[in-house]
């Protein structure tokens, strides 16, 4: 990437960087989340500067990107809350009471989508390690990795409650 080109992002973030926060935490309602869409949408000016080009002008391509990618993170959250909810079953022999039901939601919800994907599609779907990789376009090796990491921050959530996950 050149010099100039990263220059012109600096420029375009420092000019525009609040409308796009702005409108992210007015669409997902939440100023992490807005932080995030903030980040993902210059990075990717970042590496496809073509993407800005082609529009009639910047910030009417900044407000349509930045509504994209908010509603698509809140289809992909309202999908993994769903997907929870119908194939949930309970993490040991006993059946789980709806306050353990809905901790593991949390927990879940509270990791990072790639490590919260892994674990709905390894646990709950019961998909091969091949099968996951296919899905998330890596490794069969980064699933494991993705699948300990998943692991060890919800043994670390869980254990402020006393309960062990999987």
């Amino acid at each position: 990437m050149s010099a100039k080109h990263r220059k012109a992002v600096t420029e375009l973030y420092r000019s525009h960087g609040a409308v796009v926060l702005r409108r992210a935490r007015q669409i997902t309602g939440s100023a992490e989340e807005a932080e995030e869409v903030l980040q993902e949408i210059f990075r990717g000016l970042l590496e496809s500067p073509a993407s800005i080009g082609r529009a009639r002008s910047q910030v009417a391509w900044l407000y349509g990107a930045t509504t994209h990618l908010c509603l698509n993170r809140i289809r992909n959250r309202k999908n993994r809350e769903r997907l929870l909810r119908e194939r949930m079953e309970p993490m040991s022999e006993t059946a789980a009471s709806a306050e353990d039901t809905a901790f593991v939601q949390q927990a879940l919800g509270a990791l990072p989508e790639e490590l919260s994907d892994a674990f709905v599609y390894y646990y709950l779907d019961q998909m091969t390690h091949a099968e996951i990789a296919e899905l998330l376009g890596c490794s069969r090796r980064q699933v494991g990795n993705l699948l300990e990491r998943a692991h060890a921050q919800l043994e670390r959530l869980v254990g402020t409650k006393g309960g062990t996950i999987v």
